[in-house]
């Protein structure tokens, strides 16, 4: 390979890596929605927009494998399916108790909401989100 490649082959990272960043802030942007919907009371959020987000992230996921990038789209991956497993086994207490239900609901999406932010804030660095 010659030297003249090399800005050739740079361009196409950086094309793949901004593309790939644009994808991550629609989701975030999407997770956005439904995490403040969920800690305004009687705000609805769309169940659609996060399975939109979440196929988005599954869809690309692999685009991003070995980027910095790649921990967004675990992370937000990660995020919705706690979130939903933590929804699930909290929603008996909606049933018998109500206080209790609304306050682990409460809680379940002040931490999701966390999860983007945080994951926001590391996009807009362009840094890889820990745990």
């Amino acid at each position: 390979m010659s030297p003249e490649d090399k800005p050739d082959i740079i361009d196409v990272q950086d094309e793949r890596a901004e593309g790939l960043k644009a994808w991550g802030w629609v989701s975030y942007v999407l997770h956005l929605i439904v995490a403040v919907a969920a800690v305004i009371p009687g705000a609805q959020p769309s169940a659609a927009l996060l399975l939109i987000a979440l196929v988005l992230d599954l869809v690309k996921k692999g685009e991003a494998q070995g980027s910095w990038q790649a921990s967004h789209f675990s992370w937000r991956i990660d995020s919705v399916l706690w979130a939903g497993v933590l929804y699930l086994v909290t929603a008996p207490l909606w049933l018998f108790f109500l206080l209790p239900g609304w306050i682990a609901w409460s809680l379940i999406s002040l931490w999701f909401l966390y999860r983007i932010v945080r994951g926001m804030v590391a996009m807009n660095r362009s840094q890889a989100v820990t745990s």
